[in-house]
């Protein structure tokens, strides 16, 4: 009894692992394309020239 629901318990435990692995990618995937999108649209800083759309 106890060996079978140690399998169940790992089984649970590395599918809930898959799970958030897979949405930790598409988090990276969105963030890397908003990254992106401020190169390419990068507001006016101050004194009328381009800055970074970031503060860092």
């Amino acid at each position: 009894m106890v060996p079978l629901l140690l399998v169940l318990l790992l089984a649970l435990v590395l599918f809930g692992a898959g799970f958030a692995m897979k949405a930790l990618w598409w988090v990276a995937v969105i963030v890397l394309a908003v990254w992106l999108l401020g190169f390419l649209v990068r507001p006016a800083g101050t004194g009328g020239r381009r800055g970074r759309w970031y503060r860092w």
